[in-house]
């Protein structure tokens, strides 16, 4: 199974070479980027991770991205140069703009925003359109319902009817689930595609309780997946959710329900799929993130391609993964709308004979949005406009949430956290969704709910000694860095405001974290108690939601003032091409 590489570098560089402009002019550059040379008989679109995103944002990729073990120095752990250097894109190019960090804010002011669901889905129908009638099928890979205020408030009910009339066919979910199954269910009865998960099953007193599943015989939630006749041949797509839901959010959002990676049901179901059903592809829509995908498809055969969503990584090649029965093919899709996945088939019968895949950055200043969603989407959000229009800052530098260890949006989180509760020590989620803002530019109160917007806003305060929070730091750093990929649950390091510490990820459990400190200097003591503020907590608050405390704050124009005296010195990672600079 050909990946074509050659191809794929040569028209990067076709397309690097027409994006060095002085700025985006909509016009005839737009053929250059989008218009994909017809291959094989079978297309599949692929978003994943757009956060609710209606609108083109500014989003960041990541400077710090450390792969341990085997994964350093491959992708996804790869940022900067050196992912630019991997990929052979140029660094002043369109293309290193939409993929990596490297000069972000100059870039930004040249090439401007990315995503936006009228621009995207101008360019899904272009695309369909290209290949003809039944040839092409778009699919998510999840967390599409959730990251904005809107979407909060309506529980992803505005989510539902853009995705219908982007003509999504099929999804799978990891975010979703923090409405509750409640709302799920009745999100989903409106949804006009299929829902699929084949890695949900009902708990046994849920089971034995009658509690609702597609099938009461195994137990299993949801449809595990469909097979769809794409230009002639059968192509199953299999959903594959969010491992971790109940371990990473409260538990009370699915309480009869448990989850897990379920590697020998995938298995009987690609069997099943490969024989009885004589499908002539296997497809994976999974929210696992791209480590987990990567040792999922060493072990599992028969799967042809994992279009992989969760930890927001935006690769633009697939790897192969060699496995006992022959290759997969993983891939990742980035995240925030900022980019649109082709798969190309060329199919035959019971087989993929060879494979063409484009990761497409979506830049809104070369894609004229499409009216009937630009109409859609200022009806949705028309109620809520007035209220969340208004501007409670103006950032001094660049806003950014995306890394492993601490990021200025965060910090301020932490900032607003510690000062507004009167706080020693604040930890804020490690959370990958979230907008970019420019220095300069006023934020508004819609752009802090795009940092915070979830079900569970609520902040507290507690004590907890010193030992405590350093066993939750050496516990979301094993998260992060676990050698094995399939105790990694995705997301970043918990940020840590009014503390400063070192880590050595490629160290074991237990000795990753060392040598915290307060701002004055002094050292963390084990046995002291600290005060402690947070939100996100997966048990029940009463604390004011966090946009509240943050929109607080920002209104006193104190922002960046207090500083936090945090920071992060890595350790044992020199050298590692996960960390740029």
């Amino acid at each position: 199974m050909a990946i074509r590489r050659r191809d794929f570098l040569r028209g990067s560089a076709i397309a690097a070479a027409s994006l060095v402009l002085p700025r985006f002019a909509r016009g005839t550059e737009t053929a250059s980027i989008y218009d994909i040379e017809r291959f094989g008989n079978a297309r599949i679109l692929h978003l994943t991770d757009t956060h609710a995103q209606l609108n083109p944002v500014y989003f960041r990729e990541p400077s710090v991205n450390i792969g341990i073990g085997e994964m350093a120095g491959r992708p996804p752990h790869l940022v900067g140069r050196a992912f630019l250097e991997h990929f052979g894109i140029r660094p002043d190019s369109a293309e290193a703009y939409a993929f990596s960090c490297v000069e972000f804010e100059k870039s930004a002011g040249r090439f401007g925003k990315l995503g936006g669901f009228a621009h995207l889905k101008t360019l899904i129908d272009r695309l369909r359109g290209d290949v003809g009638d039944k040839r092409a099928m778009l699919v998510d890979g999840g967390d599409l319902w959730q990251g904005t205020g809107l979407a909060n408030i309506m529980q992803g009910r505005d989510m539902v009817e853009v995705a219908n009339l982007l003509g999504i066919e099929a999804m799978t979910g990891h975010w979703e689930f923090t409405y509750g199954e409640q709302v799920l269910r009745e999100n989903l009865e409106h949804f006009k595609g299929e829902f699929l998960a084949q890695n949900i099953f009902l708990t046994e007193e849920a089971a034995f309780n009658d509690a609702p599943a597609f099938d009461k015989a195994t137990g299993r939630v949801f449809k595990p997946s469909t097979i769809k006749d794409i230009g002639g041949h059968r192509v199953a797509i299999i959903g594959q959710a969010f491992p971790y839901v109940p371990i990473a959010h409260p538990k009370r959002f699915t309480p009869d329900w448990t989850f897990g990676i379920r590697e020998e049901e995938l298995q009987r179901h690609v069997d099943a799929l490969r024989g009885s059903d004589k499908v002539d592809a296997v497809i994976l829509l999974s929210h696992n993130g791209m480590d987990v995908d990567l040792k999922l498809a060493s072990r599992v055969t028969g799967i042809d391609v994992i279009l992989g969503g969760h930890t927001h990584d935006a690769v633009p090649q697939p790897i192969a993964v060699k496995n006992p029965s022959g290759t997969t093919l993983v891939t990742n899709a980035g995240s925030n709308g900022k980019f649109l996945a082709v798969l190309d088939l060329a199919l035959e019968k019971g087989k993929v004979s060879d494979v063409k895949y484009h990761l497409l950055p979506v830049y809104s200043e070369l894609l004229k949005p499409d009216a009937a969603m630009a109409e859609l989407i200022g009806k949705l959000r028309a109620p809520h406009v007035t209220d969340w229009s208004e501007k409670v800052a103006t950032p001094d530098r660049l806003l950014y949430r995306r890394d492993n260890f601490v990021g200025p949006i965060d910090e301020l989180i932490c900032t607003a956290l510690r000062t507004e509760l009167d706080a020693e020590i604040a930890l804020s989620p490690g959370f990958r969704w979230g907008i970019t803002a420019l220095s300069g530019q006023p934020m508004t109160m819609e752009d802090v709910l795009a940092e915070t917007a979830i079900t569970y806003p609520e902040t507290y305060v507690q004590e907890m000694t010193g030992g405590q929070i350093k066993d939750v730091l050496e516990d979301i750093c094993d998260n992060l860095f676990n050698a094995d990929p399939y105790y990694q649950q995705g997301g970043d390091m918990v940020r840590a405001g009014g503390l400063s510490y070192a880590c050595s990820p490629t160290n074991a459990i237990g000795s990753r974290i060392s040598e915290l400190k307060l701002p004055n200097g002094k050292a963390l003591s084990a046995n002291r108690r600290y005060k402690v503020a947070g939100w996100a907590s997966v048990n029940d608050q009463q604390g004011a939601p966090v946009w509240d405390v943050v929109g607080k704050y920002l209104r006193s124009g104190r922002m960046f003032q207090e500083r936090l005296g945090s920071g992060v010195t890595l350790k044992g990672v020199d050298g590692n091409s996960g960390v740029a600079g």
